[in-house]
This record gives structure tokens, sequence and C-alpha cells, in this order.
């Protein structure tokens, strides 16, 4: 294939300013994180709404209250998730998401009721789908965005962003050491649904990601803990690499390249996040329950 300059000024424009864009909303404060984040949580939904609706046209009759009720459910959720660290003097974030969440649950069934005079369950189940897909990742997300804050010696120390920005580190690092190992040693294709990867780079991006981020975390961010950062790059690597797989594997049911086209170049919100969307909520558990 040809080299071609101005694709190639495209994907690096893009690729600049997404990367400026996230290391913005993950690194100045917990409200630019969430306002990230929702707006991800709603292109996502978005986009999974319309590859549904390409693997069954019946999706796309969806009433309109059902169509969006279910994004702000998911909105909701992400509020509802949100700790202490989410309030304005008595103003509490996790609360007015409950009432959120709460409202358009009991909305979006009612809806089809009024609209569909019965449930069609198979349109609930495809919604529902998409909640566990995406709205839950996302809330997990938050969750480990309020956690690891704490006051001592007079002040408030803020570190939830640590972890989150571990996992994406993770992912990113694994996705790049991946393709480049596999251009110089990749022979043996990893699976029919993405032809381009192979064991050779996936194992090797997994192994080169884990190392990286573990020796990165520890001598040049002043990270101690050891086995957090192994669990979660490996995580991030392993869950990440089958969140990418699944993602390939709804655009073929779907018969699209890319999920959407809001990053020229580079595809749309699930093409970007595919990974994270799914290494969110094993890393969420192992945060949880081992560290």
């Amino acid at each position: 294939m040809a080299f071609n300059s101005q694709v190639f000024k495209t994907r690096a424009l893009t690729a600049v300013i997404f990367a400026a864009v996230m290391l913005a909303g993950l690194l100045v404060n917990q409200w630019t994180f969430f306002v990230l984040f929702s707006v991800i949580h709603a292109g996502c939904w978005l986009e999974y709404q319309k590859l549904v609706g390409e693997i069954d046209p019946e999706y796309q009759q969806l009433n309109v209250l059902h169509k969006y009720g279910v994004i702000i459910l998911g909105w909701g959720f992400m509020m509802w998730m949100t700790g202490s660290l989410y309030h304005i003097g008595d103003f509490h974030l996790n609360e007015t998401g409950w009432w959120i969440f709460l409202g358009c649950f009991i909305a979006v069934p009612v809806s089809e009721i009024l609209f569909s005079r019965q449930f069609n369950f198979k349109q609930l189940g495809y919604s529902l789908l998409g909640f566990v897909y995406i709205s839950l990742s996302w809330g997990l997300m938050m969750e480990l965005r309020s956690q690891f804050t704490y006051a001592g010696a007079g002040e408030f120390v803020d570190l939830g962003w640590v972890y989150p920005v571990v996992l994406i580190a993770s992912i990113w690092i694994n996705d790049t050491m991946a393709y480049i190992v596999g251009s110089f040693i990749g022979k043996t294709p990893f699976s029919p649904i993405s032809p381009k990867k192979t064991w050779e780079g996936t194992a090797g991006g997994a192994i080169l990601a884990v190392v990286a981020v573990t020796l990165g975390g520890y001598y040049l961010c002043g990270l101690k803990d050891i086995g957090a950062l192994i669990g979660i790059s490996t995580i991030g690597a392993v869950f990440g690499t089958i969140g990418d797989l699944l993602e390939s594997k709804l655009k073929r049911m779907a018969g699209v390249k890319d999920s959407g086209s809001i990053m020229p170049g580079h595809g749309g919100f699930l093409d970007r996040f595919d990974s994270l969307l799914l290494a969110t909520p094993f890393a969420w558990l192992f945060l949880r329950f081992f560290i």
C-alpha cells in the first residue's frame, strides 16, 4: 500500500488531540474525569445502538424514550457509583445519580408499554446487554476514581486517578508493543476475528506492557505496590485484547469497518475504548478483593 501523507497527517493530528483531551480529563481533577467519561459513555452507547441496529433491524425501531432513556439510565448509574469525593457543599453527585437511575429504570419499560402496547423483551435484552457492556464498566471506573483518597498531615490527598491511569497506560502500551512485535516476528494468526493479530505479537505486547508499567510505576511514579502494578497491567493486557476481539466480532456481525467516525483515521468511541470496557470490571474486582 502506497504511503498517503494526507492520511498520515490526519491520523497523527487526531492522535495528538485525542491524547491531549484524555490526559486533561484524567489528570486535572475528579470533575474533568467525570465529564470525560460521561462523553465517552454517551458516544459508546450511540455507536452500540447503531451496531446492534445493523445486526437486528428491529432494534432501529426503538421509541425515543427507550433509546435515550437507557443512555441517561447508564449515566445515572455512573453518578451513583461516585463517592464522597464528588460533592459541592451539600450537593452529592451519587445521590442525584440514584434518582436519575431509578427514574429511568422505571421509564424505559413503561415507554415500551405506551408505544408498543407490550414488552418487547428482545429490545429490552439488547439494551440490558448494552448496560452491562458499557454503563457497568464506566460506573466501576467512576468508583475506582473515587477510591484511594485520604486526609493526612492536615491535607487532603487525592490518588484516585492512579489506578485508572495505570490501567489505561497498560492497554495503550500493550497495543503499541503488540503491533511492533507482531510486525517483526509475528507469524502465527491469533484469531480469525482479527487476522492482523498474531500470537507472537499478542504475547510480546503483553509481556512488555507488564514490564514497562511495573518498572515505570515503581521507579518513575513512586508506586510501591508491585503486586497491584503487575496485576492491573496483566489485566489490561489480557482482557484488553479480549475486549478488542469482542468489539471486532460485533463490527463483523454488523458488516462495518469502524464503529463510528468521531476520530478521523481512528474510528469511533467503541474502537478506541473497547479494550478498556472489558478490562475495567476485572481491574475493579482485582483491586476490591486483592489489594
